[in-house]
């Protein structure tokens, strides 16, 4: 089987048909949600103890922490959708 990876830097990557949303972090629900996640130890911390400048939900219901913007994540994403979708193609 062949996954798109995601890179939300500093060699870390997730798998991105396994992405929900990718989100800013500075609203108040946005921290409850990170909050919520490490009590429930649902909470994957990828900044390497840098800020974190996006949250990343997954369909597992998990929640990642990049340092990465979360436009620039978008960009990552959206770049991997057309990939995808141009490889299928060929494909066909």
């Amino acid at each position: 089987m062949d996954y798109n990876l995601l890179n939300v830097g500093f060699g870390s990557s997730i798998v991105a048909e396994e992405v929900i949303a990718i989100l800013a972090p500075n609203s108040a629900p946005m921290r409850r949600l990170k909050d919520d996640a490490k009590e429930e130890q649902r909470l994957i911390d990828a900044t390497h103890g840098r800020r974190t400048r996006s949250i990343v939900i997954t369909k597992t219901n998990h929640i990642v922490l990049s340092s990465i913007q979360s436009e620039t994540l978008s960009q990552r994403f959206a770049a991997l959708s057309v990939k995808d979708a141009q490889k299928t193609k060929i494909q066909a």
